[in-house]
């Protein structure tokens, strides 16, 4: 398609009339397309460009800082690792979080990113929000819904899903313009320190992922022979020291994250159902996540009562559920945090694991909040009189024994 095309295209698009927008502004191709189309098709008299440091590294932030030179741009940076980390991962991690798979990293970042850039909107005067999305993916409606949840009557725009552009019109744009484009992987690259998200959508069924792709993660083939062994403190839910040393849980996340990685641990290659109920082949690499949900889960059945494990694994599915779905500021997420916070009270305990090529092995736990009582329940131990059992599998036999004298028996 010519540049010709794509802009008469653009042209017959009717656009609302807009003044002071705040713009999510990552230095992404999305984003920094947006920047031109404000000015050139909205005609924006003034633009805020937002930034928003999750954890996705200084390099992508100075990257992005580039960009905003070229663009003739300064944005304001707003600094949320720490809301990031304290708030919402430890809430993830309390919930176990996972999404078919999947555990909630850029569902989270996403409305964050939107609860802070419309408020700033709101402050500032500004009569309008934009973000980068496309009519595709997931984040359009994530950001739609938390943009009204806190600017409910600014207008909204997403130029990429608005101007029905293609990723390859999207660079064409980019180059006629002249905006600068450095991403490398199209499909995007979205990192944080729970979970990178690479290509979405963008994978082909059975495409090949080069070993290039990866951050963290090293192929088993490619990973060291010798394994490595790492311990882990939690405290009420949340790891709180490792190999013996306390430190908080962003250092622990990177930590993780490197070791886990060099050890074949993290990679995630999955079908994946998104907020349009439309399949997608998504790849993640989320080391320290899935080393820190593991053991966070063994010691939820190692703490916990069977019910409270039964209705929490309910609890886990929705709270994953309303986060992936753009609903993290739904007062019914807040209801679920309170009872999920409650239950990690007693969630504390040491671990040490063994890490090599792609496994995680538990080698030890203790707890001292821990409900597993071997000298009660080991065949070894004569903590209580054996016959006393037998009246009482006598009583719960009871329905079962109506049922057989009936004979009308499911096979």
């Amino acid at each position: 398609m010519s540049i010709k095309t794509i802009i008469d295209k653009i042209s017959s698009t009717t656009v609302p009339k807009v003044k002071k927008v705040a713009l999510a502004y990552s230095g992404g191709l999305d984003s920094s397309l947006a920047v031109a189309l404000l000015r050139l098709v909205y005609k924006a008299k003034e633009i805020v460009p937002i930034t928003l440091d999750i954890g996705q590294g200084e390099e992508e932030i100075i990257e992005g800082n580039k960009k905003a030179k070229v663009l003739g741009i300064e944005p304001i940076m707003v600094n949320m690792k720490k809301e990031f980390t304290h708030t919402w991962l430890t809430r993830a991690i309390h919930a176990n979080s996972d999404y078919l798979g999947y555990p909630v990293s850029t569902s989270m970042t996403r409305q964050i990113i939107a609860k802070k850039v419309a408020e700033m909107a709101v402050e500032m005067g500004c009569d309008a929000i934009a973000e980068g999305s496309t009519g595709k993916g997931n984040d359009q409606y994530r950001m739609h819904n938390v943009f009204k949840t806190f600017a409910p009557t600014l207008t909204i725009l997403v130029p990429v899903r608005d101007f029905d552009l293609t990723r390859v019109e999207e660079e064409e744009l980019c180059r006629h313009w002249g905006v600068p484009v450095t991403e490398t992987i199209r499909g995007g690259d979205d990192k944080t320190m729970w979970c990178r998200s690479i290509a979405s959508g963008a994978i082909g069924l059975n495409q090949a992922l080069a070993d290039d792709l990866w951050m963290w993660y090293c192929p088993p083939e490619k990973a060291s022979e010798k394994p490595e062994i790492i311990s882990l403190e939690f405290k009420e839910g949340v790891p709180v020291a490792m190999n013996g040393k306390k430190k908080n849980l962003a250092q622990i996340i990177f930590d993780l994250n490197k070791i886990g990685g060099r050890n074949a641990i993290g990679k995630i290659d999955m079908f994946e159902d998104g907020i349009m109920d439309l399949k997608s082949r998504e790849i993640y690499e989320a080391p320290a996540a899935t080393i820190i949900l593991k053991l966070h889960r063994d010691l939820e059945q190692f703490c916990l009562t069977k019910d409270e494990i039964q209705f929490k694994k309910m609890v886990e599915q929705k709270w994953a559920y309303l986060i992936y779905h753009g609903m993290a500021y739904h007062p019914l997420r807040a209801a679920l945090d309170a009872f999920l916070k409650t239950t990690q009270k007693v969630v504390s305990g040491k671990y040490q694991v063994k890490l090599y090529k792609g496994n995680i092995d538990i080698l030890s736990r203790e707890s001292a909040t821990s409900l597993f009582a071997p000298e009660v329940r080991s065949i070894e131990s004569r903590s209580f009189n054996q016959k006393m059992c037998a009246d009482a599998a006598h009583i719960k036999g009871l329905p079962f024994e109506i049922l057989g004298k009936r004979g009308i028996i499911p096979s």
